[in-house]
């Protein structure tokens, strides 16, 4: 045998050894991840589920079951196969596996957020990889196929398959929810208001460059239809803070015995908006002089406040207070607080922009003209 022949024979016995050595990678690769193309899940414990989608505006919250012919017309046939059948891609040559985009990535079938790409990060698996759900949108359920126990996850209201979930990912949650791409549909930051999902894009203030304010002068339904008007306003949302209460209710609140005011929470664009102007326009929209009161409701619940976000937002609203004392165009003196922004809790939907969907509902909240 001449040395060529001898370097041609290692040539191939070298090529059959890493060809085998990629396809066992992909097998455990596959085994980490999901489930192969051909085997059917298991729900909690009602066997196997039947093909499901959902559908209805992100904006109010929940997701409906539209029929089988709908959510075949609607997916393509890797997206059905992927979030119907358990289907799996390939790794590294799937749409998001590498994506790093701002924005959040929502269920391809109902639309439901899922995960926020301030989640995701590399995990080397070739599958787009996050450390945490949106709102707790992603329902778990034992596996067993394979030959192996691991955790399925699937959306919550569509019920379709995503991918697994294992506790070998970074802090602060230590898992690794590796999803299929196939499953998700993204929508970046700028179109999230636009979709309905504008409630997600306060979590995106810093990378985004932008800025919070959380304010109430009582009745957050008027002060929240007047603020969101404002130009430099992204979206604002309605809510309770200020109180001791855990995830506080507009039930519990409107009683005054939980510590908490209705607030308004502005996301704005301090290039377009200071905060300064932002602090002067809410002064001229409620009276600040009445303690515990605004137009005809009473109670903690209605007091003015200003909570901030950052020391220097304590120095502004603390110069606007003086400056609006100064110009005595309310009687009396700004009882406003000024405290550190704690926990907010977001009202229901019912409760946002509620003005917009009621034109003729109930406000006691106006603009003066004032010069302050």
């Amino acid at each position: 045998m001449t040395r060529i022949q001898k370097w041609s024979l290692q040539f191939r016995v070298l090529l059959r050894a890493l060809l085998g050595v990629l396809g066992l990678i992909f097998f455990l690769g596959l085994i980490q991840c999901t489930k192969g193309s051909q085997m059917p899940s298991k729900l909690e414990s009602s066997g196997a589920s039947a093909p499901i989608t959902a559908s209805k505006s992100a904006s109010t919250g929940q997701y409906s079951r539209p029929s089988v012919d709908e959510l075949k017309k609607k997916l393509t046939p890797s997206q059905y196969r992927c979030t119907q059948e358990s289907e799996t891609e390939k790794p590294f040559a799937n749409e998001y596996w590498n994506h790093k985009a701002l924005g959040i990535y929502v269920d391809v079938v109902s639309g439901e957020p899922l995960f926020s790409s301030l989640d995701k990060y590399d995990s080397g698996s070739g599958w787009p990889s996050f450390t945490r759900s949106i709102d707790d949108t992603v329902k778990t359920v034992e596996d067993r196929t394979l030959g192996m126990v691991r955790i399925e996850i699937k959306s919550k209201s569509a019920g379709s398959h995503l991918g697994h979930v294992f506790d070998d990912g970074p802090g602060p949650t230590h898992q690794r929810f590796c999803v299929n791409s196939a499953a998700l549909r993204f929508v970046p930051v700028e179109k999230m208001k636009q979709e309905g999902y504008g409630r997600y894009l306060f979590s995106f203030a810093e990378a985004m460059h932008l800025e919070l304010a959380t304010l109430a002068g009582g009745c957050y339904w008027g002060v929240d239809e007047l603020l969101r008007k404002l130009p430099g306003v992204v979206v604002t949302q309605v809510g309770f803070t200020g109180g001791v209460l855990e995830n506080a209710t507009y039930d519990e609140v409107k009683k005054g015995q939980t510590g908490h005011a209705e607030s308004v929470m502005v996301l704005f664009d301090p290039l377009k908006l200071t905060y300064e102007k932002l602090l002067l326009e809410f002064f001229r929209l409620h009276n600040p002089t009445t303690k515990n009161q605004q137009g005809n409701d009473v109670g903690s619940q209605y007091r003015s406040a200003i909570f901030y976000h950052s020391e220097a937002q304590k120095k502004v609203a603390q110069a606007v207070i003086d400056r609006v004392e100064k110009s005595h165009q309310w009687p009396g003196k700004v009882r406003t607080e000024v405290v550190g922004a704690s926990k907010f809790w977001r009202a229901l939907e019912e409760h946002q922009d509620y003005l917009e969907k009621n034109p003729n509902g109930y406000t006691c909240h106006y603009y003066r003209k004032f010069s302050f």
